[in-house]
């Protein structure tokens, strides 16, 4: 069974949608473990509509953080693989059914991931590896996005699940699911990117939404960068690609996307020289609910 853990926080229409394109998956077997950290009871009759057909189990926390959420739902998952879509993803007809072929083809594979898909078509934004294969330290940051990340649950667990210092609701905003990867890459486990394998996910990039939002995620990468000790080689394009970008867009005229790379740039250098990066231990493995 795969268990998909959504923590969310003040969106309903987009998690019913969700939920309907789960029902679409035909003959694989899953459960939803709802992580509700609203202050009221919004979720209440979404859950209850729900219940009778998908193996939903809704859950509450208090505190507003995405990891700490993902982290709970994990702790009660009772599937052999997990994945953590976002509240706001929808999924293709047969994307679990490719999970669950990937995993039990290859005993030793731990992780598997995908790219985001645009819900207009092709992909989502950010940079995507085009191949297939291996996921290294090398291109683990363009094979990696959280709501397309799936794992052996008993690796979940033994690796501490998401570090609570990442991901939103955190000072370092992203690059959460990296860092778990890179974990798991360093725990000398197997784990392979499919760019045939895509969530369709809302595509913010360059709106003003992404703009308010790019230093934090700025700071989640430049800390993961930092911390899991990635070669110049790799990590120097992460600086002046968005110097670079924020250079032609004022040359265009385009405020909106200086801002921007701007943003970008000055997140990322901050989280990079930041000390938490080389001070912060790893997550501890987490045990199951009882």
């Amino acid at each position: 069974m795969i268990s998909l853990i959504v923590s969310t926080k003040g969106r309903v229409a987009e998690i019913g949608a969700l939920f309907d394109s789960l029902l679409a998956e035909p003959g694989t077997e899953f459960e939803v473990i709802l992580v509700d950290q609203n202050g009221d009871d919004r979720l209440a009759a979404l859950a209850a509509e729900y219940a009778p057909r998908l193996a939903l189990r809704h859950l509450r926390s208090e505190r507003a953080h995405a990891n700490a959420g993902r982290n709970l739902g994990l702790r009660h998952a009772r599937g052999d693989l997990v994945g953590f879509p976002d509240d706001d993803c929808v999924f293709p007809a047969g994307a679990l059914a490719q999970v669950r072929r990937a995993f039990d083809a290859d005993a030793k594979l731990a992780v598997l991931t995908g790219p985001a898909a645009a819900p207009e078509g092709g992909l989502g934004s950010g940079r995507w590896n085009p191949e297939a294969g291996a996921i290294t330290l090398g291109n683990v940051w363009t094979s990696v996005i959280e709501f397309n990340l799936w794992l052996r649950r008993d690796v979940a667990l033994s690796l501490g699940g998401f570090d609570e210092n990442m991901g939103p609701g955190a000072r370092f905003g992203s690059a959460e699911g990296n860092d778990l990867v890179c974990r798991a890459l360093a725990a000398g486990l197997v784990a392979r990117y499919d760019p045939g394998l895509r969530i369709v996910h809302p595509d913010k990039r360059l709106t003003p939404e992404a703009v308010a939002r790019a230093g934090r995620y700025g700071l989640g990468l430049g800390f993961a960068l930092r911390r899991h000790r990635v070669p110049a080689a790799t990590w120097m394009p992460f600086l002046y690609r968005p110097l670079g970008g924020a250079g032609v867009s004022l040359l265009r005229g385009r405020l909106l996307h200086a801002r921007y790379y701007l943003a970008t740039l000055r997140g990322r250098l901050e989280g990079f020289i930041a000390s938490e990066a080389t001070a912060l231990p790893h997550p501890a493995p987490l045990a199951p609910a009882a």
